[in-house]
């Protein structure tokens, strides 16, 4: 007999880590080759982790709801045989006894701890081990709550508050100072011990007719995003009205066509993902993101695609390289992704990594909106419903009125890098690009 690591699979160059959300297997149970052994949960997509060998699940090395780290070993799989190359035996080693002593102290003095117990807080996750050390520490939840956190999306690491301790003990045995200004060695320690008292929230009457529902997972992590990103960047809109009536004729004309040839339909994203991506190319300070006080100018234009899930939440899968891309290959990018976000079968790797972002509004009926920046991009477009419109022509014998197909064309950006002149300048672009449609395109 053998043993097997199952370790959390790198899911993305962007991803490190994953929330593990069940256990598909039970100690005991046989496992095939590629059979799913667990189910995970990144920012925005859920995905499964299957085994890479046969054999029998004999130990679990975390429970549900623990974040893991990509890398990480999740179980244990006793395989029949010896080991081969595609099997790593696990190292039998006892742990030394000082690691049992410290490991047995904490545990101690967790079980002594008169406080209440420590719990993920509204938007805030916290991993067992940072609940282990807070309840070591006599920490308390509103201590924990104040902790400014650099892991991702602001969670507080076991660094962040192992360096809490740290000070909050220093700062017990010291004689105090009158108030002045200190500069910090560490900005993130000096934001820990100046954050302000986190403001009471406005309470909620509720009656017993109402109804309570929680919040869904999905749900809490698109709030909290979409909080950070309206604190983060200085949004401003622009808006043009966009004459598509060639864009309407021409799909009209080969959709029929192209469903027989390609076996998909033709809709009108791909058209505008093309002209959003051309005009990302004639202005590259769209195509960014803010670090800091530094600029990073994306090298490849990889397009956000909003997408509307089953139960009302959006995801936001991203077509890679979207500039390279001819109008079929768009096409079937964009209905792949869109089929498969609807399933909940995207990769993690898939929502990752994108430089703009587009959405649809005009699928629901809006004429235009006023999206939130997919943080950290500078810009969204959002695209309204086409109507059809009495409209002023010009022509060289006068003007006259017709029936048009327009749209309205809504871009959000940071006011912090990107000024009304680009950001106007770019979504004309994106309008100049539908309106000079050649109705005599072949595809």
């Amino acid at each position: 007999m053998a043993k097997f690591e199952l370790k959390l699979p790198k899911m993305g160059e962007s991803v490190a880590e994953a929330t593990l959300t069940n256990w598909l297997k039970e100690v005991g149970d046989t496992i095939e080759a590629d059979e799913a052994v667990l189910e995970i949960a990144t920012d925005k997509v859920d995905s499964e982790v299957p085994s890479e060998v046969d054999g029998v699940l004999i130990e679990k090395l975390f429970n549900v709801d623990d974040v893991v780290q990509v890398g990480q070993t999740i179980a244990i799989i006793e395989t029949a045989g010896g080991s081969n190359g595609s099997e790593k035996a696990v190292a039998e080693s006892t742990p030394s006894p000082e690691v049992v002593k410290e490991v047995e102290k904490q545990v101690e003095t967790a079980k002594q701890a008169t406080q209440a117990p420590i719990e993920n807080s509204g938007d805030r996750f916290y991993s067992p081990l940072v609940k282990n050390i807070a309840a070591a520490e006599g920490i308390s939840q509103a201590e924990l709550d104040g902790i400014s956190g650099t892991g991702k999306d602001g969670r507080v690491t076991k660094n962040d508050i192992l360096e809490y301790v740290e000070n909050r003990s220093s700062s017990k045995t010291e004689t105090p100072q009158p108030q002045t200004v200190v500069e910090a060695k560490n900005p993130e320690t000096a934001k820990a011990q100046t954050a302000e008292p986190a403001k009471p929230k406005a309470p909620v009457s509720v009656s017993g007719e109402d109804e309570i529902v929680e919040m869904t997972r999905m749900g809490k992590l698109i709030a909290h995003h979409m909080v950070e990103s309206t604190q983060t960047s200085a949004h401003v809109q622009s808006f043009v009205e966009c004459d598509v009536t060639n864009v309407w004729n021409w799909r009209n004309k080969v959709k029929n066509a192209f469903a027989k040839r390609e076996g998909e339909n033709l809709t009108f994203t791909p058209i505008f993902m093309e002209a959003v991506a051309k005009a990302l190319k004639d202005f590259p300070m769209m195509n960014i993101a803010v670090d800091g006080n530094n600029i990073i100018k994306r090298k490849n234009i990889n397009l956000g695609m909003a997408a509307a899930l089953p139960d009302g939440n959006l995801i936001v899968p991203v077509i890679k390289n979207a500039d390279r891309l001819n109008l079929v290959g768009m096409s079937k990018a964009v209905n792949d992704l869109a089929n498969r976000a609807r399933e909940n079968k995207l990769k993690p790797d898939e929502i990752q990594g994108g430089t703009y972002t587009v959405t649809n509004v005009g699928t629901f009926g809006s004429i235009m909106g006023t999206p939130i920046i997919n943080q950290p991009q500078v810009g969204i477009l959002a695209l309204g419903a086409i109507r059809k419109v009495p409209a002023v022509i010009e022509t060289p014998e006068g003007d006259f009125i017709g029936i048009r197909h327009k749209m309205f064309l809504s871009h959000s950006y940071d006011h912090r890098v990107v000024n009304g002149a680009l950001g106007g300048q770019f979504v004309k672009r994106v309008a100049e690009y539908l309106e000079a449609w050649d109705v005599n395109r072949e595809i």
